[in-house]
């Protein structure tokens, strides 16, 4: 029995593991269905299987001479060939193309007002878009015909194609207004004897399915805008004939058929015309048949669906214009507030205070960092900057703080904790750190020779609290690798120049920052109330009055996630630890002093611009496909790549203020169109697990140690011993 249990035991296993986690479904069903809604609303609007060929005259010798000859209304059904007149002193009102929902209710008044009524031959993709005017005309006693779905000519058109204009424009009618009609006038349409040899297959074939067909026999070409009168004139009949009218209620600007109507009406009825329904006319049954059960439901599903697809649509393009304004706004302040910065700076003379030399206490929180740690240490060593080194081990597996203590190195001292999390191994560093300024990096960074000394001289002004640093990407060979590293030197350190100007810089990165030791413990040292740590505790020192300000030179080389899934789950935990971050902080929005300042303008800021806008971001690309696919081609093209102009210029831009090569830039298009899709994944998962009241774990990132030192550095090198007289190894604590 033992056997077979652990088969069972194994089949669950496996089930629980083949399970598509919410996170990852939710997220990918928000996208088929805007995507199935941006198809509906393509197709709905004629942009999907859109046919306007039209067909030239052909032949008439296969056309019966007693259609050719006879009236407008034919009757094809049970394979019956006659045709129908309208009686004497009887106008029958035909409104083809609607319904339209600015002319179609002015056309309605004008027949109310007369007590006339009138057919209305609608096309499915109107009457789906505007049901609510297909039930007035119904409600007000006029007769609905089909006049397809998608408006095309039917004689280039298979029987397949011709059924299913047929059912899905009854579909959109019962979804209007729950009724079908017999009625049908095939577009481009005109007289009976304009029937020929293509055209009449198809009336045999709609006659079949049960359809009568209604041509016209008065056109009042009030497409052509001829004027008010000269409709007038083409629409009244001679010698009191009775006649089916051509007019139209949708196509175009249609007030000159509003006006004529508006004076037909009247002119004809005191000259005893009675304007009545195509079978009230006839002496007929009527046209509708009720809809009820499933037919019903189903219509008022699609209805439904193409409302709710036009909306989205509509709420999707007001998305678009915002991130089109977001992007437009990040980049012109980026830009200009950059170039401020630079120069501030830069200029000659420039000094944040007094020259910074005394020691600094560098923490290195390490967690399994054994293929990277003796590297980070080592560069840690050969900076030109008195250090002391604390390496707190958070309770790793992997031997890294042996490692380090192998070194034996001067000023260098290992910490042992278990597993805490890093805030709390960055709170026991702090405790044991010796010195006032603090510095803090990641256990797969290397410095460069100069990053500590640069990092420290903003705390030579005593208002400054905390300094971020230049991280940058030093694993950029593969293709992702390119891509963080324009991500980080077009976005994140621009950010910080725009940031740092605009006094409300949001993050101190955790690859190289620096802090006031009197500042951390103001705001209580190192929070785990969020997984972003470094955002949460430099929102805390905004709001505590402190300055926050970015040193260019202060660089720093770190390891980048290697994989796509790797990536995913360190910008899944910076997305959510950012809007952690912000929640926390959200009353600074209505507070008083630095910290409502901050609450003001640093925290709409980085809600709009890195997190509202990488959400939207992705619409950039989905209305360029849906451009290229439904139209305008050449304007969606200009569109977008005016937008990746604007980003080309920054990038530049920022590459040549980091003075970095520009050959990575070649790859800019793809890395804008593939991280937009990644970030709005992230973002969206991010966003239900915050909704849901997840709670997402600290996720460790595999490490390889490529980054063996900074550019410039010899690999390897042992420094010479620090003035620092710190090579206590006492156990700590």
């Amino acid at each position: 029995m033992a056997p077979r249990t652990h088969k069972r035991g194994a089949v669950r296993g496996a089930a629980r593991r083949r399970r598509l986690p919410m996170r990852y479904l939710l997220p990918s069903l928000i996208l088929v269905a805007l995507v199935a809604m941006l198809m509906l609303r393509g197709y709905v609007h004629s942009e999907i299987l859109a046919d306007h060929r039209i067909q030239p005259e052909a032949a008439t010798d296969r056309v019966p001479e007693k259609i050719l000859d006879g009236g407008p209304v034919i009757d094809t059904r049970g394979g019956r060939t006659s045709s129908l007149s309208v009686p004497k002193h009887r106008l029958v009102l035909t409104f083809d193309d609607g319904p339209d929902p600015e002319w179609t209710p002015k056309v309605l008044d004008i027949l109310k007002k007369h007590d006339a009524h009138a057919v209305f031959f609608v096309t499915g993709t109107m009457a789906s878009r505007y049901p609510d005017l297909v039930q007035r005309m119904v409600d007000e006693g006029h007769e609905i015909g089909l006049h397809t779905f998608n408006h095309p000519d039917l004689s280039f058109q298979s029987k397949s194609r011709i059924d299913w204009e047929l059912s899905q424009n009854q579909l959109a009618l019962a979804g209007a207004a729950g009724i079908r009609t017999s009625l049908f006038r095939p577009p481009y349409s005109s007289f009976a004897d304009a029937m020929d040899n293509k055209s009449w297959p198809v009336t045999e074939y709609i006659g079949s399915r049960g359809y009568l067909t209604v041509v016209n026999n008065i056109d009042s070409e009030d497409w052509k805008k001829p004027g008010v009168d000269e409709i007038v004139r083409r629409a009244t009949p001679k010698g009191g004939k009775g006649a089916i009218v051509l007019m139209h209620d949708s196509g175009g600007d249609r007030h000159q058929t509003v006006e004529a109507l508006d004076r037909l009406l009247p002119t004809l009825q005191k000259s005893g015309y009675e304007f009545d329904n195509l079978t009230g006319a006839l002496g007929a049954p009527s046209a509708h048949t009720q809809v009820t059960g499933p037919d019903l439901w189903k219509g008022k599903a699609w209805t439904w669906a193409v409302q709710a697809s036009d909306k989205i649509t509509g709420i999707l393009v007001v998305s678009l214009a915002v991130i089109g304004v977001l992007v437009i706004t990040r980049f012109g302040l980026m830009l200009l507030l950059s170039v401020a910065h630079a120069r501030r700076v830069r200029r000659k003379g420039f000094r944040w205070g007094r020259p910074i030399t005394e020691p600094v206490s560098v923490l290195v929180p390490a967690y399994n960092e054994a293929k990277c740690i003796e590297n980070t240490v080592r560069s840690l060593m050969a900076g030109d900057h008195p250090i002391e080194v604390v390496v707190i081990d958070d309770g790793s597996s992997d031997g890294t703080a042996r490692i380090v203590e192998n070194l034996r190195l001067p000023n260098v001292r290992v910490v042992r904790q278990l597993n805490a999390g890093k805030p709390a191994a960055l709170n026991r560093g702090i405790a044991n750190a010796r010195h006032d300024l603090i510095v803090m990096m990641d256990g797969d960074t290397v410095f460069e020779q100069a990053t500590v000394r640069e990092l420290v001289q903003p705390f030579g002004d005593p208002s400054v609290g905390a300094v971020a640093g230049n991280a940058k990407v030093g694993n950029r060979d593969s293709l992702i690798g390119a891509w963080q590293h324009i991500e980080y030197v077009m976005g994140f350190n621009l950010d910080r120049r725009m940031y740092d100007m605009l006094r409300c810089m949001p993050t101190i990165p955790g690859a190289v920052g620096a802090f006031r030791r009197s500042a951390l413990e103001r705001v209580g040292g190192m929070s785990e109330d969020t997984l972003a740590e470094d955002t949460d505790i430099t929102m805390a020192m905004h709001r505590d009055g402190w300055k926050v300000v970015y040193a260019e030179n202060a660089r720093a080389w770190t390891e980048a996630p290697e994989s796509v899934q790797q990536l995913w789950s360190q910008r899944y935990r910076w997305s959510y630890g950012t809007m952690q971050a912000i929640w926390k902080h959200r009353r600074a929005v209505v507070e008083r002093g630095p910290s409502g300042r901050f609450g003001r303008v640093g925290l709409p800021l980085v809600s709009l611009f890195m997190v509202l806008a990488p959400l939207l971001a992705p619409l950039i690309d989905v209305f360029l496909l849906y451009g290229l696919v439904f139209g305008p081609t050449e304007k969606t093209i200009g569109a977008w790549l005016g937008v990746l102009a604007v980003q080309a210029v920054c990038a530049a831009y920022a590459f040549r203020l980091d003075k970095e090569r520009m050959t990575p830039l070649i790859s800019l298009p793809l890395q804008q169109i593939l991280y937009r899709q990644l970030m709005y994944v992230v973002l969206l998962q991010s966003w239900i697990t915050a909704l849901t009241g997840g709670r997402l774990r600290w996720q460790k990132l595999r490490r390889t140690g490529v980054v063996g030192s900074a550019p410039g550095a010899t690999a390897g090198a042992v420094p010479r011993p620090r003035a620092e007289s710190g090579s206590d190894r006492r156990p700590v604590g």
